[in-house]
């Protein structure tokens, strides 16, 4: 069967592999969907993943169909819809490493266990909705990383999909007042429409000066200059600039989080920061929230809908890694299987 790899640095070709056999402990999917990751682009342009040697299969924002069942598998039925935990796989991370990708037409889980591996979902969910599951995830576990309390008034950096997946998530932990920051208007009025309460095109606006007219002043004799009553702060638009300027507008006590993934070193004057008290907290993957988003998924799947921007039919599973690592091509791109 097909499969799209990384071939070597900066390559990602079609590969012929073996069709997998399901025992009877196993289960094999029939891919649906797959969402492109940013990491993807990333993995090619190393080459692959380590430990991996030679061709590493790319994919693992899936969504499936359960093709055939193992005589031990039990709660599982052929025709079942599901989402996967891609880190629970028993031959290693689905298409960040492991012997298999979703990027492929058949998919083993070997060992399978309902609620480990996999969830079923409801068949009037769109395939491309329920691949936004595992990143809809990683955004979930960033959200739970800053502890937001109930009536907290939160900043997203970045209308990507994790920070329109944050919005929905700190809107189900109870946060009063939501704002979007990015540069791209289209984004922010993505995010509008999922549920911000307002937006803030930094090319446009000064941040600290809207956030102060949108959350309060909080400036205090301990921390000189402006500062917004913003509880909490979500990187997740990966720019140096973001932590850079929420150093130095947050205040005391707040908490900044870091969820996007920094290509370069970034300079914070710690000296500065110190008075504050501002608590830094970083995020990566998700320990146990892959199941935990499926079910606000599924009951407010239109309004996730609206974060995928592009689907691509398999055979142009490449054009998709292109388009999706274009700057200002897509937003979020999804491969759908026929």
């Amino acid at each position: 069967m097909r499969s799209v790899h990384v071939t070597g640095v900066d390559t990602v070709d079609w590969v012929e592999v073996a069709t997998p056999t399901c025992g009877p402990t196993d289960v094999l999917l029939a891919m649906k969907a797959c969402g492109i990751c940013g990491s993807d682009a990333m993995y090619a342009r190393y080459g692959g993943i380590p430990p991996r040697q030679g061709a590493t299969p790319l994919g693992h924002e899936p969504a499936a169909e359960v093709v055939e069942v193992g005589a031990e598998v039990e709660g599982i039925m052929v025709g079942d819809h599901v989402v996967i935990d891609t880190m629970a796989f028993t031959d290693g991370l689905l298409g960040s490493g492991g012997a298999q990708g979703a990027l492929s037409e058949l998919v083993l889980v070997q060992d399978a266990e309902l609620g480990r591996q996999l969830k079923v979902i409801p068949a009037h969910v769109p395939w491309e909705v329920a691949a936004l599951n595992e990143p809809m995830a990683v955004a979930y576990h960033g959200v739970n990383r800053t502890n937001p309390q109930e009536g907290d008034k939160v900043v997203v950096f970045g209308a990507g999909p994790i920070g329109l997946g944050a919005v929905l998530g700190y809107r189900r932990r109870g946060a009063s007042h939501i704002v979007v920051v990015d540069l791209q208007p289209g984004r922010l009025e993505t995010a509008l429409a999922v549920g911000a309460d307002a937006v803030i095109d930094s090319s446009q606006e000064d941040v600290a000066a809207r956030l102060v007219e949108l959350h309060g002043d909080a400036s205090s004799p301990l921390v000189s200059g402006m500062r917004p009553g913003t509880d909490i702060y979500l990187d997740a638009a990966g720019a140096a600039v973001v932590p850079q300027s929420v150093t130095q507008m947050a205040k005391h006590g707040a908490t900044l989080g870091i969820v996007a993934v920094h290509h370069q070193p970034v300079e914070l004057d710690f000296g500065a920061i110190l008075t504050t008290e501002l608590n830094l907290v970083w995020s990566m993957g998700y320990p146990t929230e892959i199941f935990e988003v499926t079910e606000d998924l599924v009951e407010n799947w239109e309004k996730y809908a609206l974060i995928v921007s592009d689907t691509v039919p398999f055979d142009r599973a490449l054009d998709a890694l292109e388009l999706a690592r274009t700057p200002g091509a897509a937003d979020k791109v999804v491969v759908t299987f026929e």
